[in-house]
């Protein structure tokens, strides 16, 4: 590591470790502190984009996550409940790049840890306290323990416990509906498109499936409304039988694969409204800390990945003095407009996917369309625009 500035994040989530390896990617001295005694994610699927996949490689984990990752393309559809196809789904940004995986976020989170020294991460340490003043950042920790830094990146999730150290706390709201998720052996699925995205639509709900692990997995998700709310939670068991109901008369491709689900987990879907403020001093909000959003456009971990890319690039300016504070607050400038585009997207395409339309033309004529958004938000590179940034400021990085 370089001379410079140290920077704890608490939160060993995907958003957390990303930052971290970016960080030191860029000479920073970083520590991560994850609450949970291991690091660990349940069995569900992510998709990793182009957008944040173009800087994971620059990182130098390319290789690993083409060793886990399941390559997304031929296939990928659009399809209206019945199995009616709307359109084709955008596996590529404009270059024509395939930079799209299906990935388990087991195996995402273990290539990311992989990539960081065992000694920078902290499992074990739940955050109790925070303060800070000109000299640097103090945590204090459940177990006693008390790091010094910086900076600190509270990666900490939707219900995070650094957040009231920015902003007056909000709490996050339920959007009216639970995702069951599961695995399935491909084997079992011997019909199916192994490198396809696909999604159904219609009667307020909605269901997809994409490839994980290599194509040795398919992950499912199915989407339906609810009238109380369910806990945001990745590791709830679901309903298998509720599943499977909710779905009846479907596509026979969407009934006979629920027909194979032995188990699956549940989990509430929820967001916020943009923040007002995401950084305060030395302190700064990441990933769903600072922009909870729905899954309907799959850029949670993506935006999250964005984030600490750019963070990196503009701590390294403070090596050579600069101040943190100004560091900060030029990444909260730089991601606030994108973060909350991003977020009313996601709603917009829920809506859509949902069949909220009185028209079902006009739906499916806007999701026809959608690969303008797609490629917008495929096509953008985050170091490339933090390091503008600085540029027109006159500052090297």
């Amino acid at each position: 590591m370089s001379k410079g500035i140290h920077v704890a994040i608490v939160g060993g989530g995907i958003g957390g470790l990303a930052a971290a390896v970016a960080l030191r990617h860029r000479g920073i001295s970083v520590a991560v502190y994850e609450q949970s005694g291991v690091l660990r994610e349940v069995g569900a699927g992510i998709f990793v984009y182009p957008n944040s996949l173009r800087q994971l490689e620059r990182m130098g984990l390319g290789d690993a996550l083409a060793r886990v990752g399941a390559k997304v393309g031929a296939g990928s559809e659009y399809y209206r409940m019945d199995g009616t196809v709307v359109g084709k789904i955008l596996t590529t940004d404009s270059s024509g790049w395939s930079g799209m995986y299906g990935m388990h976020r087991a195996d995402i989170l273990k290539a990311l840890a992989d990539a960081l020294p065992p000694s920078s991460i902290h499992t074990g340490h739940r955050c109790v306290d925070f303060s800070q003043d000109e000299h640097g950042a103090r945590l204090v920790f459940e177990n006693g323990h008390v790091a010094n830094a910086d900076v600190v990146i509270a990666a900490d999730g939707i219900n995070s416990v650094l957040q009231k150290h920015v902003v007056e706390p909000s709490a996050p709201e339920y959007a009216g509906f639970r995702a069951y998720r599961g695995l399935i052996s491909a084997d079992k699925l011997p019909e199916w498109r192994r490198e396809a995205h696909q999604v159904w639509m219609g009667d307020g709900k909605h269901f997809m499936v994409f490839p994980v692990r290599g194509g040795e997995l398919v992950n499912y998700v199915g989407f339906v409304p609810t009238t109380s709310e369910t806990a945001e939670s990745w590791s709830a068991i679901g309903d298998r039988d509720e599943l499977a109901a909710s779905f009846t008369g479907w596509d026979p491709r969407v009934t006979g694969l629920l027909d194979k689900v032995e188990t699956c987990f549940w989990w509430g879907l929820y967001d916020r409204k943009p923040l007002g403020q995401w950084v305060n001093g030395r302190l700064a909000l990441l990933g769903d800390a600072a922009h909870p959003m729905l899954p309907h456009l799959g850029q949670g971990a993506n935006q999250a990945i964005e984030d600490g890319t750019a963070l990196a690039v503009l701590l390294q300016t403070c090596a050579e003095g600069r101040s943190v504070e100004d560091a900060l607050r030029r990444y909260e400038a730089l991601r606030r407009p994108r973060t909350s585009m991003v977020q009313a997207e996601a709603r917009k395409n829920g809506m859509r996917y949902d069949s909220k339309y009185a028209d079902l033309g006009q739906r499916d004529r806007e999701i026809a369309n959608s690969a303008t958004l797609r490629k917008s938000l495929y096509d953008h590179d985050i170091e490339k625009e933090a390091l503008e940034s600085l540029s027109l400021d006159g500052v090297s990085a």
